[in-house]
């Protein structure tokens, strides 16, 4: 697709920031900067929405930002993996905006104008990673990332807060170093770092000098993905406010640090470059490592925010695992699977944060009767479950049908292996919550105060939402994204120039 001068890239950038600066305008009236939260998301979906059909009708909408020296410049592109990012992103910042609101008013929390504005910042710089058009424009985006969301993960400024915060700093800024390193050598060595299906690299590095510039890179995006052993960072970040671990989760850092991985691998390198080369191995090897390891960690979480946490590990590593096996079929299941899990968690963080709102309650051993008393809280809970589980006929179990596929036809059995039977370590730590919540103990003392009506309302109805969108995504081509997926895949497989 030939790129198309457009300004929609650089706008559905532009919006979330200018969202940003009103709701601190606004800082004297909060119901007027909730307003403007809402409103800037619908606008900025509305951009990318309309990216979107182009996207689809064969166009490659780009903004050409400047050029900084000759051969590296910024660049703003939406192309058919962006748009599934992208659209991922504005659809559910919409629902997590007013989710946002209702946990915020319930939680009586304080400083909400510099919470919601930079949560505004936070998805703008995520629209960045989106739609960067090169590895230079990604790489400033994913720093801008990283410290937009400091402010979130401490919001709360207890000392808890303040150790996640110097914690998540250390781990995705020193990730960012080992990125600026391998950025380096490939602005020196292949000289432009746009973008290009089945990669750029070619032949320009040699087999040794690919092999370190790609461990480079994805160490450092293996650290933002929070692949293990470089994972902690991720659940001491669950002290933040519910919406922040909810965007953390589904559509911001973690999710941006495993598309960078699609990035790395299909539009960097390339999987003719790197077929035959032990750092994919490698690679697939350390995310099936991670699918198995934070899955039996989570297990043993009563806590129920770190249990989700180490849940969002494994499952990421999925989508790794799906890309480093350079299969067609596997990077497009790795592609659903971010659509998939983002939706999928975001339902159930949600659900978390209504039962620390209403009830008070975060750990799963306080759970028992709860799904009497906050029916549609849990019965989310469960179908977000069931389709992380990987289980028909939610969207779930399509995405690791394409994974395990794609496993198989690569005739990696013991991968296939991994992501198949990693549903039953899913089941193991999500079902017992949902048992407790509707077949354990009695119903939750009505002495327990619920909160305000209106914060009830604009918490439980985007769960619901998000849980059916879980389900609508495995019954059929919604938005259009497994067109777009395949479409992806089947790019990033053609031979490297």
């Amino acid at each position: 697709m030939a790129p198309d001068a457009s300004p929609l890239p650089l706008l559905a950038v532009a919006l979330p920031c200018l969202t940003a600066v009103l709701i601190v305008v606004a800082r004297r009236s909060p119901r007027a900067a909730e307003l403007l939260l809402g409103l800037g998301a619908l606008a900025t979906f509305g951009v990318v929405a309309s990216l979107a059909v182009a996207v689809r009708a064969g166009r490659t909408p780009t903004t050409e930002l400047w050029e900084l020296i000759p051969g590296l410049s910024l660049s703003l592109r939406a192309d058919g993996m962006g748009i599934v990012f992208a659209g991922l992103a504005a659809l559910l910042w919409v629902l997590a905006s007013s989710y946002a609101v209702g946990y915020m008013r319930g939680d009586d929390a304080q400083h909400r104008t510099r919470f919601y504005a930079f949560y505004a910042l936070c998805l703008a710089t995520a629209f960045g990673v989106a739609f960067a058009g090169d590895l230079f424009t990604f790489f400033i985006a994913y720093e801008l990332l990283t410290v937009s969301t400091y402010p979130l993960v401490t919001h709360n400024g207890n000392d808890a807060a303040i150790a996640a915060g110097r914690r998540y700093l250390a781990y995705l800024l020193g990730g960012g170093v080992l990125v600026l390193f391998g950025l380096a050598i490939l602005t020196v060595l292949v000289g432009d770092v746009t973008f290009v299906a089945g990669g750029f690299v070619g032949d320009a590095l040699g087999p040794v000098l690919t092999s370190v510039t790609f461990l480079l890179l994805a160490v450092g995006f293996g650290t933002k993905a929070g692949l293990m052993p470089l994972h902690r960072w991720l659940p001491a970040a669950m002290v933040a406010p519910t919406p922040v671990s909810a965007l953390l989760h589904a559509v911001a850092v973690v999710k941006g640090g495993v598309f960078a991985f699609g990035r790395l691998i299909g539009f960097v390198f390339g999987p003719d470059v790197l077929d035959g080369l032990a750092v994919t191995t490698l690679l697939a090897v350390v995310a099936g490592a991670t699918i198995v390891i934070a899955s039996i960690v989570a297990l043993r979480q009563d806590h129920l925010k770190r249990r989700l946490a180490y849940s969002t590990i494994a499952h990421l590593a999925y989508i790794v695992l799906g890309f480093a096996l350079l299969a067609p079929t596997t990077f497009e299941g790795s592609l659903l699977h971010i659509v998939n899990h983002g939706v999928l968690k975001i339902t159930l963080f949600f659900c978390a944060g209504a039962l620390h709102v209403h009830l008070h309650l975060d750990h799963v051993s306080e759970l028992d009767g709860v799904g009497r008393r906050m029916p549609f809280t849990m019965a989310a809970f469960a179908v977000a479950s069931l389709g992380l589980a990987g289980l028909p006929p939610m969207g779930g179990f399509l995405s690791k049908w394409y994974l395990v596929l794609g496993a198989y036809e690569a005739e990696q059995y013991l991968a296939a292996a991994v992501m198949a039977f990693g549903g039953l370590f899913t089941a193991a730590y999500l079902f017992p919550v949902v048992y407790r919540a509707f077949f354990r103990g009695p119903v939750v003392p009505e002495t327990v105060p619920d909160r305000p009506r209106d914060a009830s309302r604009l918490m439980v109805v985007p769960l619901s939402i998000t849980a059916g969108l879980g389900l609508l995504l495995g019954l059929g081509d919604l938005f259009g994204v497994y067109d777009l997926a395949s479409t992806v895949g089947a790019s990033v497989a053609e031979v490297a120039p």
